[in-house]
């Protein structure tokens, strides 16, 4: 690594005109620093981390994407943490949206601007890895005084671009060290990292947003082309190209010599212009048919290993409207729970549309939550208005419910009292624990239910009321209505249709859940939060009776204790903390340990019921 004084007589150099010895990407980028951002190469500029609400809209806008790739991102993570580097995806304008280091660094990586939230657009940062991505759409190693800004000279950036399906740069996935080896071909593993992740990202999204067009994987040799293909297409039934794997069928279109045509412009080009394939075939090379075929030729004789995959939705397209996108206020209750994204599909379905709807499970488990966005998402313009059946004293319920005029019992204001059913005039009443409301007052509100109107206590006359009802209960009602305690013709009334929340214990995004809820703790605070592998597990191992209030409330506990917005083992819960596995042995005694295990740190760190990151931090700490 060069001087900055050299550092900088260099750049001037290459913008006299000068030879370098740098690599193409890396003089071209400084080039539009010079001539297009007008950067001074001799003013270093601090890493810039954009406000809260900013960063807020930018993963908003990022979230289906990140929801995708987070099983790839987490993949990738793993195998390079243990040499301490640090994964950021950004998006298309060079804003990190998602960050996965190592939390002991926190404030070197935040001042580094290898952090959630930070910039790096080639206009503000100067020669860096995703800002030339960006730019250039291919995958780069911008290597210590590479980059143009003198505060980046120390960093080491490996990054390749994220494609959508019509070919327009979505994303770039990077990964950097605050300290790497000199020389550059030292990050060439770390290159094929990045690319071959960015790769089986690009095929995640398009098989997620694919239902009813096939599937076309391709590849240079058969033995990934089930589970990770080079690259893939998508075609209608008439074997037009509706998408593609951008990145990865680039380059398949280098290799037949094609590459001057522009992997974009094969959108809506019928797929036997290129192969000897029309879509009548695509059966043909399904997997497991007798006589299923594997090769396909280009017509310039070029072959690939190709297989295909029917559409999910096989009937055909028809002339009518999409159906809408998730709302986003059902769209933020889970992150890629099967049972949870059924049960939000119906849910959309359902707002609105003025059918009853009974929402079950567990104590905890986001009744309230669902039935909020329910409301949220169905346009309404009145009020959500939230009654606990089995909070409200049972002399308090009727009048509270249904209200009261002027003089209808001693006690009563004198002004009478609205009642939380016309609170609710137009918009949703949302009646929790319903299995606890008493017999009497069941009588009542099935009459609201059926006639569309509401009597105060005491009034002669009754009231005309319009509202979305959502009802709750943790009880089993079939149960209260064969023992007589719940009248059967209201349970028919208030299940018109019915949604049951899986305990968190049966959901599969609990990982997901734990940071969604700490990223929101910490934007509220203005602080990001990162869990400590053995916090990390000790949650993911824990039952949850409590569900998500009982989850909700050992993260804002953990947050409050945290030290500089790391979460250790000691800030959880007493009894989640007591639970986990015995801790590691003191550091003096990691070298034995280790050697017991061979020397293999994954099997220490299963043995020890830690991540591998933490054997290798206290072995750095040990030899230092």
């Amino acid at each position: 690594m060069t001087s900055p004084l050299a550092h900088i007589k260099e750049i001037e150099r290459v913008a006299s005109g000068a030879r370098s010895r740098r690599d193409a990407p890396v003089v071209e980028s400084w080039l539009r620093c010079l001539n297009d951002y007008k950067l001074d190469p001799t003013t270093a500029q601090e890493a810039y981390i954009v406000p809260a609400a900013t960063l807020r809209e930018h993963r908003e806008q990022a979230e289906d994407l990140i929801r995708i790739g987070r099983s790839g991102l987490e993949g990738l993570f793993k195998q390079v943490a243990g040499q301490n580097y640090v994964l950021l995806l950004s998006d298309a304008r060079g804003v990190a949206v998602e960050f996965m280091g190592d939390p002991t660094f926190d404030n070197h990586l935040r001042k580094a601007g290898l952090y959630l939230g930070s910039e790096w657009s080639e206009s503000r940062a100067g020669t860096c890895a995703v800002g030339a991505c960006v730019v250039s759409g291919e995958p780069v190693v911008i290597h210590q005084d590479d980059h143009f800004d003198l505060s980046h000279i120390g960093l080491t950036c490996t990054a390749a671009p994220i494609f959508d399906t019509l070919g327009d740069l979505t994303a770039v996935l990077d990964i950097s060290q605050l300290r790497s080896p000199t020389a550059k071909t030292s990050q060439q593993l770390a290159l094929h990292l990045v690319a071959s992740t960015a790769r089986r990202i690009e095929l995640a999204n398009l098989m997620a947003r694919t239902r009813e067009d096939w599937v076309l994987r391709l590849a240079r040799s058969p033995e990934f082309l089930d589970v990770d293909p080079e690259a893939a297409l998508t075609l209608d039934g008439e074997g037009r190209i509706t998408g593609m794997t951008h990145g990865g069928f680039r380059a398949l279109l280098k290799a037949m010599n094609l590459e001057d045509f522009g992997a974009r412009r094969f959108i809506g080009e019928p797929i036997s212009r290129f192969f000897d394939l029309e879509a009548a075939d695509l059966p043909l090379y399904l997997r497991g048919r007798p006589e299923g075929r594997r090769i396909l030729r280009a017509h310039d004789g070029f072959a690939l290993f190709a297989r295909s995959i029917a559409p999910v939705a096989a009937s055909p397209r028809r002339a009518e409207t999409p159906a809408p996108a998730l709302p986003k206020a059902l769209r933020e209750l889970s992150f890629g729970d099967p049972k949870m994204e059924r049960l939000q599909e119906r849910a959309a379905k359902l707002a609105g549309r003025g059918v009853p709807i009974l929402i079950q499970g567990e104590t905890g488990a986001g009744k309230e939550y669902l039935a909020r966005a329910i409301h949220a998402s169905a346009g309404l313009s009145g009020r959500f208005v939230a009654v606990n059946c089995a909070a409200l004293p049972e002399h308090l319920i009727e009048s509270e419910l249904f209200g009261y005029v002027p003089g209808a019992f001693t006690g009563a204001h004198p002004k009478g009292k609205r009642g939380l059913i016309l609170e609710a005039d137009g918009g949703t009443l949302f009646l929790d624990e319903i299995g606890d409301m008493p017999p009497a007052l069941q009588t009542r509100l099935l009459r609201v239910l059926s006639e569309n109107e509401v009597q105060p206590v005491g009034a002669l006359e009754a009231r005309p009321v319009r509202l979305n009802l959502l009802s709750a209960s943790h009880r089993d009602l079939t149960k209260l209505v064969a023992e007589g305690r719940f009248r059967a013709d209201l349970y028919y009334r208030l299940n018109a249709a019915s949604l049951t929340l899986p305990p968190l214990r049966e959901r599969r995004d609990l990982e997901a859940l734990i940071r969604a809820i700490l990223r929101r703790l910490g934007e509220a605070e203005g602080v990001a939060y990162r869990l400590e592998p053995e916090a990390r597990q000790a949650l993911l191992r824990h039952g949850w009776p409590g569900n998500l209030r009982e989850l909700t409330n050992a993260l804002k506990l953990c947050a409050a204790l945290s030290e500089g917005g790391v979460v250790a083992l000691e800030h959880l819960p007493e009894a989640l903390a007591e639970a986990a596995p015995a801790q590691a042995p003191e550091e003096a005694g990691i070298l034995q340990a280790l050697k017991a295990c061979g020397g293999n740190v994954s099997a220490l760190a299963r043995e020890m019921g830690v991540d591998r990151t933490t054997i290798h931090r206290r072995l750095k700490r040990l030899q230092g």
